[in-house]
């Protein structure tokens, strides 16, 4: 094996032990911490539901830039919700989305605003300038805007096994040009 190779493998067994570690000391089940360890591997939001669990993980980010010194980061802010429980939506949104479960874009409706609470809640801090992972855990209700919002009622959906899209996809545009 060659000497990259062996160190990317050491990192990722390093990197495996101390998530079984962060798993046990939150004390939950490791199936549960999947959907945060997807969105750290793959991006995105993600969930799942059996029969005796619901669990949603939803992705914010935060952007800060110095302009002086023209640099910056993005925080990824995932909260991991066991037994999600959507208390409020507001306004109405119409966007294309893609879901792996679906062969292309479709239009859907997704609340402007959500307000979702859950039996545990979990904040992790993904920092690409320490490179270091903070958790813990956090009281609901949270209050999310925007694409969070949008992700939030996405993976509720597949939770509640509804189906927002309305059939309409790209095909179903027109092009215009404007003069």
């Amino acid at each position: 094996m060659e000497d990259d190779e062996y160190s990317k493998l050491k990192k990722q067994i390093k990197f495996n032990l101390e998530e079984q570690e962060i798993i046990k000391q939150l004390n939950i089940e490791p199936e549960v911490f999947l959907p945060l360890l997807f969105s750290f591997k793959f991006g995105g939001d993600w969930s799942f539901s059996t029969k005796f669990q619901k669990v949603l993980a939803v992705k914010d980010k935060l952007t800060s830039y110095d302009p002086e010194k023209k640099v910056g980061a993005t925080l990824e802010i995932i909260y991991l919700l066991t037994h999600p429980l959507v208390l409020n939506e507001e306004g109405l949104i119409y966007r294309m989305e893609k879901c792996s479960q679906k062969k292309e874009r479709e239009i859907v409706e997704r609340p402007f605003k959500v307000e979702i609470d859950g039996e545990e809640i979990i904040k992790a801090v993904l920092d690409p300038r320490t490179l270091e992972i903070s958790i813990k855990r956090i009281k609901g209700p949270l209050s999310f805007e925007g694409s969070t919002a949008f992700g939030v009622a996405h993976e509720m959906g597949h939770l509640t096994s509804s189906d927002d899209a309305d059939g309409k996809c790209l095909w179903d545009f027109s092009y215009k040009l404007d003069d």
